[in-house]
Formats: structure tokens, C-alpha cells, sequence
């Protein structure tokens, strides 16, 4: 029995391992394309942040796979991996909130100037405020090292608790929101990154919520269900790893062979085409 657990818990050790250099080498290519070579706008400036935390989270899930791999050990950082994955689903909550609100009041949204360093000021925001977010309860509850305090531990995990299920709340509700928007009642062509806020959103429920439960529930599914652990990591690096596939699908013109950076451009750039509903602001406003 132990050698079959044992087994098990080796083959989604290396199946975490390989999806997170997968991932990371394509979040890297985005990153560059992005970071370099694409023009920003108010929206693929929350992609550039999305696809950097992405790239963070997978790293450490690189490293320490690696070496729980190479000795054996069960000790896993997950706070330190779980900081990055917090962060990309902040980003991801402001990304679909502000894109469904820009498509439903599309007139609201042209008379409000939206630069490009509003959003990045947002971000930087974002991954300020997520940082105690995350360690604090964590320091408390003693994921990073081995003293806990109780009392401690417990109001800074109903504060994370509650802050993590409403950011993933917003998150999936606002990429509903859309879909049933535009797909019932708007009557413009569809908004420029709507398939990848769709995509967000259903990779978010398949394989992301399984993290954001274990984080919340972490010492009961640890006890009760000593599976649920190594999968939701396996989950977590699918929900980061395969963001990179998505763009490529979402930019990829079918018969066409071209080179990356073009396909990333066409799929996450911010040109002047803002279609009917002024979704993307032109580069000479920005």
C-alpha cells in the first residue's frame, strides 16, 4: 500500500515538475513578446502582470519539485508558491471586472481617460498589497517556519479566507457576466481579449479553485484527504502553464505559419482597430 502511494505520489511529483518547465519556457517567450516587442494599452498592461506572476509561480514550483525530487523530502514551500498564484488571480479579477464593465458601459468607459500608468499603478497595487496578504498568515500559522500562534494564526486566516474567495468570486463572475453579455444582449462585435477572459475564467474554476480551497482548508483535505495535496499543485501548474497555449490559439491564424511574436501580437496586442464599443485606447492617446 505505501509502495503504491509512494508511486503515485512520484509519478505527480514529475508530471507537476514537467508542466511547470513547460509552462515556464511559454510564459517566458510571452513575457519577452510582450515585455518588448508588443505595443501597451490599458488592458494587455494586466496580461503583462498576469503572465509575470504566472512565470513566478511556475518557477518556484520548478525549484522546489526539483528538490523535493532530488531529496526526497515532502517539505514543500507552498506559501511562497501560493504568494504568486494570489497575485495572478487579483490580476485576473481586475482584468475581467474592468473589461466587463468597459463592454457594458461602453460610453462610461470612453468619456473616462484610461492611460496605460493607471493600470500599471493598479498593478503595482496589486502586488504591493498581495504580499502581507499571504505571508502574514502564513508567518502565523507557522508555513514558514516551525512556530505557530493560534490566535494569530487564526485572524489572519479568516482575513485571507474571506479576501481570496471574494477575489475568486469577482473573478468568475465578472468572465459569466461577459459570456452572457455578449452572447444575449450586446449587440457590438466582440470584445479583443473576451476569448482570453473566457479561457481565464474556465481554466480559473477547472483547476485553479482546487488551490484556492486548499489554501483555505489546508490542515482538514491534509488529514482527510492526503491525495488532494500533490494535485492541487499538478491543478495549479496547469492553470499557469497552459495560459501560453491559450494566447497562441487566440492569435493563431489557421494555414498560416508564423513566427511567434506575431501571433502574440495579434492576440494580445492594443493597436488602433478599437471596434464599435472603444474597448482598447489608441497608442498616439496612450
Amino acid at each position: 500500500m505505501f509502495g503504491l502511494w509512494r508511486t503515485f505520489n512520484n509519478v505527480i511529483l514529475y508530471l507537476t515538475l514537467l508542466v511547470s518547465l513547460g509552462g515556464l519556457v511559454g510564459n517566458g517567450l510571452v513575457l519577452q513578446n510582450l515585455g518588448f516587442h508588443i505595443k501597451k494599452g490599458p488592458f494587455n498592461v494586466y496580461v503583462l502582470n498576469l503572465v509575470a506572476a504566472d512565470f513566478l509561480f511556475l518557477g518556484c514550483q520548478v525549484a522546489f519539485s526539483a528538490i523535493e525530487a532530488a531529496l526526497g523530502s515532502d517539505l514543500l514551500y507552498f506559501a511562497i508558491s501560493f504568494l504568486w498564484f494570489a497575485v495572478g488571480l487579483r490580476l485576473l479579477e481586475a482584468l475581467s471586472t474592468e473589461h466587463c464593465l468597459s463592454d457594458i458601459f461602453p460610453r462610461c468607459y470612453q468619456r473616462c481617460p484610461h492611460p496605460c500608468h493607471a493600470t500599471a499603478t493598479l498593478c503595482t497595487l496589486i502586488w504591493a498589497l498581495s504580499l502581507p496578504a499571504v505571508l502574514l498568515p502564513a508567518h502565523a500559522c507557522g508555513l514558514l517556519h516551525d512556530r505557530t500562534r493560534p490566535l494569530a494564526c487564526l485572524r489572519y486566516h479568516v482575513a485571507s479566507v474571506t479576501w481570496l474567495l471574494v477575489l475568486a468570486g469577482v473573478a468568475c463572475g465578472s468572465g459569466l457576466v461577459l459570456l452572457v453579455w455578449v452572447g444575449c444582449c450586446s449587440q457590438h462585435p466582440r470584445p479583443r481579449f473576451y476569448g482570453l477572459i473566457l479561457a481565464s475564467t474556465l481554466l480559473l474554476l477547472v483547476c485553479g479553485l482546487p488551490v484556492v480551497l486548499y489554501w483555505n482548508l489546508r490542515p482538514l483535505l491534509s488529514l482527510l484527504l492526503p491525495i488532494f495535496p500533490p494535485l492541487t499543485m499538478l491543478l495549479a501548474c496547469v492553470h499557469s502553464g497552459t495560459k501560453p497555449l491559450v494566447y497562441y490559439m487566440l492569435g493563431r491564424q489557421q494555414g498560416k505559419q508564423e513566427p511567434p511574436w506575431t501571433v502574440f501580437q495579434r492576440a494580445l496586442g492594443e493597436g488602433d482597430e478599437r471596434g464599435a464599443v472603444g474597448l482598447s485606447l489608441s497608442m498616439g492617446r496612450v
